[in-house]
């Protein structure tokens, strides 16, 4: 039986909790006769927010199928059609009422942490993929979903941790084997000049399937829009997975035409940099100068159902990686605005030896107000024994100063960021192209 799209389904509360929330499972706490405690292959680690496990609990019931799948299991035969109303899920923060709450989430400014929040939007994001790829058919094996990327996230307004806060997402298109989820942080105002309900924060997902036997890519159930917004999501959705292609097929022209222009007069001022920098812009600093970098081995307390270290965990530590780049190269408190992109490439394990490097890539000063610095933070595998490191993450991520910082210091000025090496030169300009890609797409919609 479908279920009405009118009547949207009931939030789920989120509670602070410092308690392992699978000590007995759901049936044991009601007094069934079932009580057992879950499996330890299937606890997610422990140090995720309390809105993380609450989301994996929700699911929880898909995932202990997979503890000993028959070897035999087949995969889902038959797609089904769905609508964005059945994998439409909205949580609740109560920190209004929660004091517990409130203090895990906020930050030196009493507002919401973002790396936190950047943790349960990925969260939510995998609950609403897992709903949309559910077939509810016991007898096969499910689907492994995984984070493909980020395409964007924009902070629009401060979010206060005094004021409860909720989000809201669902599946707004499907590819072959990806599908699209956007989610909408909104918070009721704080004062009298805002609308009374609005979106905080917006962000986009890609999720992929893979077969969890074969891991290789699998089909995913397909989309049926039903309301004029959710179409005209689904349209836009569409209109930028082409646009996407196309420009991946004009980046190769282009690296084959060549453009030395463009590279020759970023790296113009490098090179007085390097070779003469007596003379160089006092206004500007070389890239390599802007960078800053962290390392951790991965431990299990940060690993997701899967066993794998949790998506959200990373952007976390990116997020806060960036924010220090930008605040030491700035000189002034930063006021973060978007997450441009992040790139999913492989997979962390628990055990990896995970290294965080940033840079400022570039800024920009259209308006003198909201000078803009814009910051990759790359994530690296590395296996000393094997003599290798691999990319497993990008991050792009954008800040301005906040006000009353900029007012503190009253002529201050952001220098300009110039490359000193061709392949500097080549990511600051394929960023900014693909800033620019994503500036005509908010403008076509």
């Amino acid at each position: 039986m479908e279920p009405n799209s009118s009547s949207p389904p009931s939030p789920i509360p989120i509670f602070s909790n410092f308690a392992s929330p699978f000590a007995e499972s759901p049936k044991a706490a009601s007094g069934s006769a079932s009580s057992t405690r879950k499996p330890l292959s299937l606890w997610p680690g422990m140090y995720h927010s309390p809105v993380t496990y609450a989301l994996w609990e929700a699911r929880s019931r898909i995932f202990e199928r997979l503890l000993d799948p028959p070897l035999d299991a087949p995969p889902q035969s038959e797609l089904l059609t769905k609508t964005p109303a059945q994998s439409r899920t909205t949580i609740l923060y109560n920190f209004s009422s929660d004091y517990t709450l409130r203090e895990q989430y906020r930050d030196p400014w009493n507002e919401v942490r973002i790396g936190k929040l950047l943790e349960d939007l990925d969260a939510l994001a995998g609950t609403i993929s897992v709903k949309h790829c559910s077939d509810d058919d016991s007898t096969t094996r499910p689907l492994y979903l995984v984070t493909a990327s980020v395409d964007k996230m924009v902070l629009k307004k401060p979010i206060s941790v005094n004021v409860d806060l909720h989000i809201t997402g669902a599946v707004t298109w499907v590819g072959r084997s990806s599908m699209e989820i956007q989610l909408d942080v909104v918070q009721p105002a704080s004062r009298k000049s805002e609308a009374p309900d609005s979106v905080a924060l917006t962000a986009t997902f890609i999720f992929v399937a893979r077969d969890y036997t074969t891991r290789k890519a699998a089909p995913v159930n397909r989309l049926s829009p039903e309301t004029e917004r959710e179409k005209k999501l689904y349209e836009a959705a569409e209109a930028r997975n082409k646009l996407r292609r196309t420009k991946i097929t004009n980046e190769k022209k282009e690296v084959e035409n060549g453009e030395t222009n463009r590279f020759e007069v970023l790296l113009a001022e490098g090179r007085i940099f390097c070779d003469m920098p007596a003379l160089a812009d006092r206004d500007s600093i070389l890239l390599r100068d802007t960078r800053l970098e962290n390392s951790l081995i991965c431990q299990p307390q940060q690993r997701n159902i899967h066993g794998r270290i949790f998506g959200g965990f990373l952007m976390h530590r990116a997020f806060e990686l960036a924010f220090s780049t930008a605040y030491t190269f700035a000189g002034l408190m930063p006021s973060f605005l978007e997450v441009d992109h992040v790139d999913f490439l492989r997979p962390v394990d628990v055990g990896d030896f995970l290294r965080f490097k940033s840079c400022v890539l570039y800024t920009e000063f259209e308006t003198s107000e909201q000078p803009l610095i814009n910051v990759e933070v790359v994530a690296h595998v590395t296996r000393p024994e094997l003599r290798s490191s691999e990319v497993s993450n990008r991050f792009y991520f954008t800040f301005t100063v906040r006000p009353e910082a900029k007012a503190k210091n009253n002529g201050h000025r952001i220098r300009k960021v110039v490359p000193a090496t061709e392949e500097e030169a080549r990511r600051i300009i394929e960023r900014m192209d693909a800033d620019s890609l994503q500036l005509s797409e908010n403008s076509s919609k």
